[in-house]
């Protein structure tokens, strides 16, 4: 098999303004189990939106974006359901940014031969194939745009900002979530971006210029993250996954109590993962654990055990068509930061 049999057949992102899922969701509040935790996270989001006075963080890790559910998360910023983004650079740039090129996510299957797949220089996310040489091209892009940017120390969302900025000339794809997020001054955080394709041309980047090359600060990402709970007080969390994103997230309430601001804990939390509870981790902690941080209110907080993709487009769907982000005010962060 020559590498085309293998990238042939595009995965589509799923659409979820094209059906309503409020008849499923409202079956799925009268059962048990997973269904009505669904439910519930459904509710949590639906009162997240209707609150005005609330910010809206979506925290996004693993590899839903290339699943399938990248169209969700440009939809929930495009319709002013989320205010911030904090991410893992694999979502932002291995899947969002690589789309906006131009390139791909194939089907594929979990029981290919990888090393068939080595050889034609194709890659797996389990049952996704990508091209190893665009995602190449794709961190090439990375270093063009680092390349030109005066040499000092950005925080992660400065130089997404820059991504999204090259993007509104460059895109083959033009509604990115990159993009879309810099259009509607919705910032983006990858507290470890280079721990993604994007580090590698990065590296590229300051190997090319020893005396003059840009550096990625995390400690501003976590300063002007907590800033902005500290303004906005009151604050929503729809994660998906969990890992520096969850947690990073999280710490913003204690961040700002050390810098001597007294804010409260996220009012409302929704977790859609996998991960186990028993090794005392739970891609950083349950939201009832949390709390005991001082970082969660349990007030509203759902945990909903599934596989993201399986329920996402359910909830997202049901937001969408209850229509209660037709009144919401966008909160314009970006805007602030800068």
């Amino acid at each position: 098999m020559k590498k085309h049999d293998f990238l042939s057949e595009t995965i589509k992102h799923i659409d979820i303004t094209a059906f309503d899922a409020t008849p499923i969701i409202d079956a799925m509040r009268k059962m048990a189990f997973s269904s009505r935790d669904t439910a519930i996270a459904a509710d949590i989001l639906s009162r997240m939106i209707r609150d005005d006075k609330c910010t809206n963080i979506l925290t996004l890790a693993g590899s839903t974006s290339a699943a399938g559910c990248m169209q969700i998360y440009v939809d929930m910023v495009k319709y002013g359901m989320i205010d911030v983004i904090v991410a893992t650079g694999a979502s932002i740039v291995d899947m969002d940014f690589f789309e906006a090129l131009g390139f791909n996510h194939y089907k594929g299957s979990q029981f290919a031969d990888d090393k068939k797949l080595r050889e034609l220089y194709i890659d797996r996310i389990y049952d996704i194939y990508i091209d190893e040489e665009e995602l190449q091209q794709c961190d090439s892009t990375i270093r063009i745009i680092a390349d030109a940017l005066e040499p000092c120390a950005y925080s992660s969302r400065e130089f997404i900002r820059e991504m999204g900025r090259y993007l509104t000339t460059h895109a083959v794809k033009t509604n990115s979530l990159v993009q879309t997020a810099f259009e509607h001054n919705v910032p983006i955080f990858c507290p470890a971006f280079v721990d993604s394709s994007a580090g590698f041309g990065l590296v590229k980047h300051q190997v090319g210029n020893p005396d003059r090359h840009i550096v990625l600060d995390a400690i501003k990402d976590f300063h002007e993250l907590t800033k902005i709970k500290i303004a906005a007080e009151r604050t929503g969390l729809f994660m998906i996954g969990g890992g520096v994103p969850k947690n990073f997230t999280q710490d913003t309430v204690i961040c700002a109590e050390i810098l001597g601001h007294d804010v409260p804990m996220h009012s409302y939390s929704v977790q859609i993962t996998v991960a186990d509870v028993r090794d005392g981790a739970c891609s950083s902690s349950t939201l009832k654990e949390a709390s005991s941080w001082g970082k969660v209110d349990t007030t509203y907080e759902q945990m909903v055990y599934a596989e993201a993709s399986s329920v996402l487009p359910l909830i997202v769907s049901h937001a969408f068509h209850h229509g209660d982000w037709k009144a919401r005010t966008p909160k314009a962060w970006a805007n602030y930061l800068d």
